[in-house]
């Protein structure tokens, strides 16, 4: 039986590899890649009674964003224009590793790690790199200071990064080289991408809230 110890290790290595198979697994690579991740989505969901309704609805604003965010909007593509089965269970995927992990961030790496990418969004910023860094550096700002989780967003901010830069390194997504409908430089990956993400567990966690709150 797999233990809880060992799920956060299979949460990094079915994003890591499973990206990996679906750029160079041929034509079934993206369709067995999409039936593993749903399949341990479901077992996370298994496992996690306490957080259930908090993933499914990670899953659900997930699924939105993407739709909106790239299907609609057009700020990034999946290389085969389409948005893959996987993508919606591997943000919960994510989202659940972050839950775990946020408790280990040290204080000092929850004070310095805003600041420090504040600077270097804004130095691509003004060397005309990412104009969208500034408005998703703001949006993760705000989270961290008002939001009821900022040792989750610092987190997430984090792990998204990685991700990103896995995923756009090896090919699987390519941010757009311009803001569709603005005319703004777009860097791939942006480094706060992960602004994206901490709106994603704010809304998660406060659907959770909604829910959990006794009816007056």
């Amino acid at each position: 039986m797999i233990s809880l110890i060992s799920l956060p290790l299979l949460v990094v290595l079915t994003i890591g590899l499973g990206l990996v198979a679906d750029r160079h697994g041929g034509d079934w690579g993206q369709a067995l890649v999409s039936l593993w991740t749903w399949a341990f989505f479901a077992l996370l969901l298994y496992r996690s009674e306490g957080r259930r309704w908090r993933l499914l609805a990670c899953l659900c604003i997930a699924t939105a964003g993407e739709i909106v965010l790239s299907l609609v909007w057009g700020l990034y593509d999946y290389r085969l224009g389409n948005l893959p089965l996987f993508v919606p269970p591997g943000h919960v995927l994510l989202y659940w590793l972050g839950l775990q992990l946020a408790g280990r961030l040290p204080q000092l790496a929850l004070k310095i790690l805003p600041w420090l990418a504040l600077v270097a969004v804004s130095i691509q910023a003004l060397a005309g790199i990412d104009g969208l860094g500034p408005a998703l550096i703001a949006v993760f700002l705000v989270c961290v200071r008002w939001g009821p989780a900022p040792r989750l967003y610092v987190t997430m901010f984090l792990l998204a990064l990685a991700m990103e830069l896995w995923g756009t390194w090896l090919g699987n997504w390519a941010w757009r080289s311009q803001v569709p409908g603005l005319g703004w430089p777009l860097a791939n990956p942006p480094l706060a991408a992960g602004a994206f993400y901490c709106l994603l567990d704010l809304l998660s966690d406060s659907v959770r809230r909604r829910r959990d709150c006794p009816a007056a």
